[in-house]
């Protein structure tokens, strides 16, 4: 197989244009995540098609979608393995990533991998509702791909963005965003767009994007006993 083909083919099958060079950084990143995760659990996704098309294609992909102005700033929240920021910033590298992870040794992982892709990004470890404290309304996007339900995932990111910034959730299409009216409201968001889609392999995936409209009130976020325990 011709890998390199095989990465700027998938990125194409989902309409995203890539270089020969990004192809050969998103390369690079799937030898060193599958040899690194041999020690610290990262994915159980290690697969080489199923890394560029779950994993890499399925972080840009909905970056695609909406209007991520020149050089935005965005945090991920609870990045685990680098996605979707890693993916993303080999592909906008104008972007101003964060990435933040709770785990010590993903981020002694997410420190190597930036620096072997050549991407620039600040990694933080460190817990959401902590970091929340230092870098309130900080950001122009806070994203997170993960499987906490939107009413809780949603108090960790909406305290992020600033007014007018994005909370980009990439989500499975088994959330209802119904469950997540009134959290959404409380946090200061507006839903402006909930889009279904498809990656190359035929998942389905939905998105969600929430405007920051107001504020966000002090006491949000919440110690996670308490979001898990009584969701907004």
């Amino acid at each position: 197989m011709d890998k390199i083909k095989f990465i700027i083919d998938s990125f194409k099958a989902s309409s995203i244009e890539i270089t020969e060079e990004q192809a050969e950084k998103y390369l690079k990143l799937y030898e060193f995540l599958v040899e690194y995760n041999e020690n610290v659990n990262l994915t159980a996704i290690t697969e080489f098609s199923d890394v560029i098309i779950k994993h890499f294609v399925d972080s840009v992909l909905p970056f695609t979608m909406i209007e991520v102005k020149e050089g935005a700033s965005f945090i991920d929240v609870g990045t685990g393995a680098g996605f979707p920021s890693i993916p993303l910033l080999i592909y906008r590298n104008d972007l101003k990533g964060t990435l933040l992870e709770a785990l010590n040794k993903r981020c002694v992982y997410l420190e190597k991998a930036c620096e072997l892709v050549g991407v620039k990004a600040t990694i933080v470890h460190g817990r959401a509702e902590d970091y929340a404290k230092e870098k309130r309304g900080q950001f122009d996007i806070a994203t997170a791909r993960a499987v906490a339900s939107m009413p809780v995932l949603s108090e960790y990111c909406m305290p992020y963005v600033k007014k007018g910034g994005m909370f980009v959730a990439l989500k499975s299409v088994n959330e209802e965003i119904t469950e997540s009216e009134n959290a959404i409201k409380v946090l200061g968001g507006k839903l402006i767009r909930q889009t279904d889609y498809s990656i190359a392999n035929g998942d389905n995936r939905r998105l969600f994007v929430i405007e920051k409209i107001s504020d966000t009130p002090t006491k949000y976020p919440r110690n996670p006993s308490m979001i898990k325990k009584k969701p907004l």
